[in-house]
């Protein structure tokens, strides 16, 4: 039997770490089209989200909880790679020439939505920061 009290902090957890992971998805300058691709939620949802309201009734699988997951993780990359705002928040729109980006930025190869893209481009930034948690 479920918990009313776990299944309501969850819900609670997973509407935080949406509203979150869209804030850092807009201070990176991704469209809405790319942060719903990402995130892998609807327009209505992600709208929602950048307004911080509604979002009681949340309810994301494991595959969006996993997403918000690597952006937040992302984040976290950067913070500990770059002082300077413009690094932080611009990184992610730079070209990179590393073999796997092929000149795009970070965000043009995680906005196409497909999870393996999302996934490589953490661990690729995770890199940066030598891998430690």
């Amino acid at each position: 039997m479920l918990n009313t009290a776990t299944v309501s902090a969850d819900r609670i957890a997973a509407a935080t770490g949406l509203r979150t992971a869209v804030t850092i998805l807009d201070k990176w300058g991704a469209t809405g089209e790319q942060g719903e691709a990402i995130l892998r939620v609807s327009h209505s949802t992600y709208a929602r989200a950048k307004r911080k309201d509604g979002l009681q009734s949340i309810n994301l699988d494991r595959d969006q909880l996993t997403r918000v997951s690597f952006v937040l993780n992302i984040h976290a990359a950067l913070r500990t790679v770059f002082d300077n705002p413009d690094n932080l928040y611009g990184f992610m729109r730079m070209p990179n020439d590393n073999a796997f980006f092929l000149g795009r930025s970070p965000l043009e190869v995680m906005g196409g939505g497909d999870m393996v893209a999302v996934y490589e481009t953490f661990k690729r930034i995770d890199v940066l920061r030598g891998s430690q948690w």
